[in-house]
């Protein structure tokens, strides 16, 4: 049992109000339980919303609102979920400023990805869970 970003599951939960259906994912779920988050909208964001980026330890929107506190706190529901169901490895999203692993967006909008984690990327990794992205199935 692994955690899963939802939109890679065909969830319509990404900003833009669609999903990112992944086809080593979906054939994943077939032959193993994966319990698929969003921790946008368990923070408490909505969907469709606007893009967000990661500027150093702040999560700020295209148009400059600072949703950082929503991220976290979705971090903080994933790990709960986590913690519950006994999770070892989690699927999330590449670049995304809350699933992203290894590379995410620069904050600036302008396509640039960076070296980094996103914010429950992070956590989990913090608390002993794998993480890896969708391309490294």
């Amino acid at each position: 049992m692994r955690l899963c970003s939802a939109c890679l599951l065909g969830i319509k939960c990404r900003y833009d109000g669609k999903s990112k259906p992944n086809e080593k994912v979906l054939s994943l779920a077939n032959k193993e339980t994966l319990i698929p988050i969003c921790p946008e909208q368990l923070g408490g964001l909505p969907t469709p919303r606007e893009p967000s980026e990661q500027r150093g330890k702040e999560i700020i929107t295209k148009s400059g609102k600072n949703v950082t506190k929503n991220f976290e706190n979705g971090a903080d529901e994933v790990l709960k979920l986590a913690k519950l169901f006994n999770i070892k490895e989690a699927i999330l999203k590449q670049k995304s400023p809350s699933c992203g692993s290894g590379q995410i967006y620069d904050g600036t909008f302008s396509k640039t990805l960076i070296k980094g984690d996103g914010v429950t990327t992070l956590l989990l990794k913090r608390n002993g869970i794998k993480v890896i992205s969708e391309k490294e199935l």
